[in-house]
């Protein structure tokens, strides 16, 4: 992933000292419960869906802007997560948590960048349309790009390039409903 030695080294400490803080809360039902819900809300996109929903549950412009925003965030997010996992393809890291309580859906493709937390911060910034809907939104996002870390689905590191891959994108978004009067 990282482009010299000395990169490769600065994410290998990010990551080893993020997997040390994380170690003292692994194996806890609380937190566990907790990464694996806010995974599972992540999942496909789920939680987006919803708050899209209720975004346009009346007829207009406002309707007309979260479908455009969700309808961009999932086909560019995917794109683009799909092409920078083909290029890259980073090992994910050993040892995924296995929860007996609430099932996880396995990754199935490379670690960088996480795709759930890419996704969540494309339309984390492309969907809400105030300030403080904006500021909500990102903080759910990082609760995701957390819940993956915890769950040993992805490197710290893998979460940090979606989540700046993913904001990019969103911010691409916006300019872009901008441009067609939907903001």
């Amino acid at each position: 992933m990282p482009g010299s030695d000395e990169d490769g080294r600065m994410f290998d400490r990010i990551d080893k000292a993020a997997d040390t803080f994380f170690d003292g809360y692994r194996g806890r039902r609380g937190p566990d419960a907790a990464a694996a819900a806010l995974s599972n809300l992540a999942d496909y996109g789920i939680v987006w869906v919803v708050l899209a929903g209720g975004k346009g549950r009346r007829r207009g412009d406002a309707r007309r802007r979260a479908a455009e925003a969700l309808t961009y965030s999932g086909v560019v997010s995917f794109a683009v997560n799909k092409v920078v996992k083909a290029v890259v393809q980073r090992e994910r890291p050993d040892n995924s948590l296995q929860l007996g309580s609430v099932p996880v859906r396995a990754p199935s493709s490379s670690s960088f960048p996480s795709g759930h937390t890419l996704a969540a911060f494309s339309t984390a910034v492309v969907l809400p349309t105030t300030p403080a809907g904006t500021a909500a939104c990102v903080a759910f996002a990082s609760t995701v790009a957390i819940s993956r870390v915890h769950l040993r689905h992805h490197h710290a590191s893998d979460v940090l390039g979606g989540a700046a891959i993913g904001a990019a994108l969103g911010l691409v978004g916006r300019q872009l409903l901008r441009r067609r009067g939907r903001e």
